[in-house]
C-alpha cells in the first residue's frame, strides 16, 4: 500500500520512500485491477481545469470512476469565472459542497501550492499542471513506465529533448529520476529554449540533439508549448524539424533498442516524426495507459486505501 499524503503538488514534496511507493503500487494495481474496483466508492472528485487537457483529464476520471468515485468536471467557460470570479472564490466554491479529491489544472505557475493552503483538512488538491512549474502525476506514470522496462534504473541514460524551458512535465520528471537514481539524466534544447538552473542541476545539458542521443537508452521528445511563448519566439515547424525532429535515422544514434517517449500531445513532424511515433520502440501509449493506473494509486494513497 502506498504512503498516505495530504496533496500532491510536485514531486518534491513527496519522500523517495513515497513515490517508489506510488511507482510499485500503480505496477500492481495493472496486474490485477479488479482488486481495486469500488475501494473509494461513494467519494467525489472535481476536475477543477482551466486550460484543455484530453490525457490527464480522461485518466483522472477513468482512475476514479474504477475506484467507484463520483466524478464532476468543472468547465471554465460555463461557470462563474466567466463572469469575473476569482480563482479563490471558485475554488472556495467547490471546495464548500464537500469532493473529497481536487484535481487542478491552471496556467498560473504556483497556483496549485496556494489553493492547497486554501484546502481544508477533508480535501485533496493534486496538482495536474500549473504553468510551467509541475506535473506530478505525469512522472510517476512515466515512472512507472520506465521500471515495466528496466530492472535497475541506476544503469541507464534518459534524454529529454525540446521545449525544456517551459515545461512542467520535464520539471517533474527529473525531479523524479533523481529521487529513484537514474544513471544519467541528459537535457537537449534549442538556446532559447534551455532550462533553468533548477531543472537542470545534477543533468547534462545540450544544444547539439545529435549529440545528446549517443548511446542513450531513453528518449522523451516534448512538444514546443507555444501558447507560453511570444509569437517572434515560436521556432518554424519545418525547420525545427530538421534540426530537432526525433526521425529514424536520430533515433539509430541512441542504443539499440531505445524507448521512445512522449507526454503529448504530439506535434507530428515537428518534434517527432511518425514513423518514429508509431514505431516499435514508442512506448507513448504505454504512458497513457499507465497514465490511469499512476492516477488510481495516487488516490488510493491520498485516501488511505
Amino acid at each position: 500500500m502506498s504512503q498516505a499524503f495530504q496533496h500532491l503538488i510536485d514531486i518534491e514534496s513527496l519522500s523517495d520512500d513515497q513515490l517508489q511507493s506510488l511507482v510499485e503500487q500503480a505496477s500492481l494495481i495493472k496486474a490485477r485491477p479488479e482488486l481495486h474496483d469500488g475501494a473509494l466508492r461513494g467519494r467525489i472528485l472535481v476536475n477543477l481545469f482551466f486550460e484543455a487537457s484530453t490525457r490527464t483529464r480522461f485518466s483522472f476520471e477513468i482512475a476514479a470512476r474504477r475506484l467507484g468515485m463520483h466524478v464532476v468536471n468543472f468547465s471554465a467557460a460555463s461557470s462563474s469565472v466567466s463572469k469575473g470570479e476569482t480563482l479563490l472564490d471558485s475554488f472556495r466554491t467547490v471546495q464548500a459542497m464537500g469532493p473529497d479529491v481536487i484535481v487542478f489544472r491552471h496556467p498560473d505557475v504556483g497556483s496549485a501550492g496556494r489553493l492547497a493552503i486554501e484546502a481544508g483538512d477533508g480535501t485533496h488538491v493534486i496538482n495536474a499542471g500549473d504553468g510551467s512549474r509541475a506535473h506530478p502525476s505525469q512522472a510517476v506514470l512515466d515512472m512507472v513506465t520506465l521500471a515495466e522496462h528496466f530492472d535497475d534504473l541506476s544503469r541507464i541514460s534518459v534524454l529529454i529533448a525540446g521545449d525544456l524551458r517551459n515545461s512542467r512535465v520535464t520539471h517533474s520528471d527529473v525531479a523524479a529520476m533523481r529521487k529513484l537514481g537514474v544513471g544519467e539524466i541528459r537535457l537537449a534544447s534549442p538556446p532559447q529554449l534551455r532550462p533553468d538552473e533548477e531543472m537542470a542541476r545534477g543533468a547534462r545539458v545540450f544544444d547539439d540533439f545529435e549529440e545528446a542521443l549517443a548511446d542513450v537508452d531513453v528518449v522523451m521528445t516534448l512538444r514546443v508549448q507555444k501558447e507560453r511563448l511570444r509569437d517572434s519566439d515560436i521556432p518554424e515547424p519545418l525547420s525545427y524539424h530538421r534540426n530537432w525532429g526525433l526521425n529514424p535515422d536520430r533515433l539509430a544514434l541512441a542504443r539499440p533498442g531505445c524507448l521512445v517517449m512522449h507526454p503529448g500531445p504530439m506535434n507530428r513532424g515537428v518534434e517527432i516524426s511518425s514513423e518514429v511515433a508509431d514505431g516499435p520502440q514508442s512506448v507513448i501509449l504505454e504512458q497513457v495507459t499507465n497514465g490511469v493506473y499512476a492516477r488510481m494509486a495516487i488516490l488510493l494513497a491520498m485516501l488511505g486505501k
